[in-house]
This record gives structure tokens, sequence and C-alpha cells, in this order.
């Protein structure tokens, strides 16, 4: 079984053939095959049958033909181990039984017990490891972002019971970063030691901060889980979701390898803002994809022109892929990608006359 690295070596910003590609949420509802599953198992119950999972996590890989495979999973998991209880409500999404709302609320939550409780994770990427010929990229949602889900009791737009407890009890808020920054390492550092190959913090709602919430309140948390992940030997992405291009700047120092961007900011002016060092993931508009495939290819050129302007590129959506898209619509647009891409650096690499 010969290995693709590509989505790798892109990561490290070393010379690939082609400009991988992954999408977020790739294994979803988009598959009626998935669907079908669906109709049988809950997300949860998915999640806590190894070799279901696996094989959902296998399905975009083989229908696709994407670079990397991203566990099959949800954000939310971890949280049970630390003795939060939820369910995934359809149309709703997490929601929680007894929010977080008090100092004495947050003392109650519990270390981590990977093993323990999240044994069936770490099967499901043991399975992976041995059936898959790319990458698979494990991850975690980062602390604001579950912590606005505790906080709320559900998914939220104005996240303002979140910033009230950011704001009026501080000390509290930051314990309760303590404790997630905890799991999130703990849970991360299992996911390799399973035979994870990459791994992604997904902080998708953080782009509700302003700059100066988000280095005082979240960054001191992010910048600790990836300086103790820095040890293993992969690659590590942050994608601070969407509406985040404001927060750029702020993740100068961080010791990852990628960061992600969303639609709202060009791939050239997301690595003026994050600074050298750094491979970037992105961007497409996910709602492009119900678009004519002449727009949508031209779309992804751009972004593959723009992208190989300098080492370390990933193509990927701004955000997670949604059940109205077309699963012939992503299989073109993959071929797509790795078509033009070789010959677009095939064509940078010659010397310029």
């Amino acid at each position: 079984m010969t290995y693709n690295d590509t989505f790798i070596r892109a990561c490290r910003r070393q010379e690939t053939d082609h400009v991988p590609v992954w999408y977020m949420r790739q294994a979803g509802r988009y598959d009626p095959e998935y669907r079908k599953i669906k109709e049988k198992y809950s997300l949860l119950e998915i999640c806590s049958q190894p070799e279901l999972a696996a094989e959902v996590t296998l399905m975009p890989v083989r229908k696709l033909g994407v670079d990397a495979a991203i566990l099959y999973s949800d954000i939310m998991n971890p949280v049970a181990s630390i003795g939060v209880k939820f369910d995934i409500v359809k149309n709703i999404g997490p929601v929680i039984e007894n929010p977080i709302a008090t100092a004495a609320d947050v003392d109650r939550l519990k270390p981590i017990d990977v093993e323990g409780d999240l044994g069936h994770v770490l099967e499901t990427i043991a399975i992976l490891d041995k059936e898959l010929d790319v990458p698979l990229i494990t991850f975690a949602g980062a602390p604001f972002t579950i912590a606005s889900y505790l906080i709320e009791g559900r998914p939220s737009k104005s996240y303002h019971r979140t910033k009230e407890m950011m704001f009026s009890q501080p000390r509290v808020w930051e314990k309760l970063m303590d404790k997630l920054g905890d799991m999130v390492i703990a849970y991360l550092r299992a996911h390799v030691k399973s035979g994870g190959k990459a791994f992604q913090l997904f902080d998708s709602w953080v782009g509700a901060l302003a700059p100066r919430d988000f280095e005082r309140y979240v960054l001191p948390t992010i910048s600790r889980i990836f300086a103790e992940l820095a040890d293993l030997d992969v690659p590590k992405i942050y994608f601070p979701g969407v509406s985040s291009g404001e927060l750029l700047p702020s993740l100068k120092g961080l010791q990852t390898d990628v960061i992600g961007l969303d639609w709202r900011v060009s791939l050239t002016e997301g690595r003026r803002r994050i600074g050298e060092g750094f491979a970037v993931q992105g961007n497409l508009d996910p709602y492009l994809l119900t678009a004519p495939m002449e727009l949508l290819k031209e779309r992804a050129k751009d972004l593959i022109d723009e992208g190989i302007q300098q080492p370390g590129y990933i193509f990927n959506l701004g955000h997670g892929l949604f059940p109205e898209a077309s699963l012939d619509t992503l299989r073109e647009l993959t071929e797509y990608i790795h078509d033009y891409s070789k010959q677009a650096l095939i064509q940078a690499a010659k010397p310029q006359i």
C-alpha cells in the first residue's frame, strides 16, 4: 500500500507535487450512505462503536480521494469524562443538562480519564492507523468553544452568559479554562499515542471575541496547549473558526504548524497577519459548493494560485460541509484541485525568463 503523505509535507511547508485537500465535516450528511447509517444510529452511538466510527471516517477517503482523513467524532465527546452530562439534539446541537454558572460548578469538574472513559475513541484511532493510506487527523474542541456550550447550555449566537462569566468572574473563568486546557492536552496526547498523525484544535466560535479579550482570556490557554504538546512529532493545526480574521495577528507566537482561515480573509492577508513560519489551510466559502461547477472551479483555481505563492498550503473549506452539498460535486472538485495544482506547481517551478 502506497502511503500518501502530501498533507503532512504541506503542514511542514515542504515541497509537494500537488496541493493536498481535505474537508472539515467530510464524513457527514451530504453522503446518502452516511444518512442511512444516521437513520439507525445517533452521532454518539456511532462514536461508541469503533468499527463503525472507523468505517464512517474511511468513507470520504474512498469516495472523494482526499489527502487526509479526519476522525469521526464530536468536540463534546471528552466532556462526558470530566463530569458533564449532555446530548446532541437534532437541529439544535449540544445541549447541557446542568450548565455551568458558578465556581462550585467548575470545582466539580473532574480530570479526564481518556483510557477509562474514552477507550472507544482510542480504539477507533488504532483501527484507522492500520487501514488508512493517508494521514489521520484527530481533533479536540478548544476551551473557549467548549466553555460556550457548557455555560450557555446549548449553541448561542450572542454568547452573553459566556462573556458575562469571563468579564464578571475572571477567576472562575480562568479556572474553567485551566481545567478544559488540561482536558484537551490529555485527550490529544492520547490520540497521538494511539496512532493519530496530526491534530486540529477547533475554536469554532472564538471569533465572537474582540482581539484584546481573546488575548486576555483565551490565548494563554491556547498557547499552553500547544506548548505542552510541542514534543509530539506530528503536525498541529489551530482553526480559530469563523469571523476570526481580526484575531490572526495575536497568533504569531503559537507553537503550531498550521493556521486554518475562514473565507472572510484572503490567504495572502491571512499569511501577512500571522507572520512567517506557518502553513495555512482554507478557505473556500462552503456555500460555493452549491454554485455552478464553472464558478466553483474558478474560485478553487484562484485559491490554489494564491496558496502556492508560499510553501505550505492545504486546500479546505472556511468551515464545515453542510447537508445540501453534493457528493458528486465534492468528488469533481477534489479531482480538479489535484489536477490543476499539479500543473500549477510545475509551472511555478520553471525558471522565469
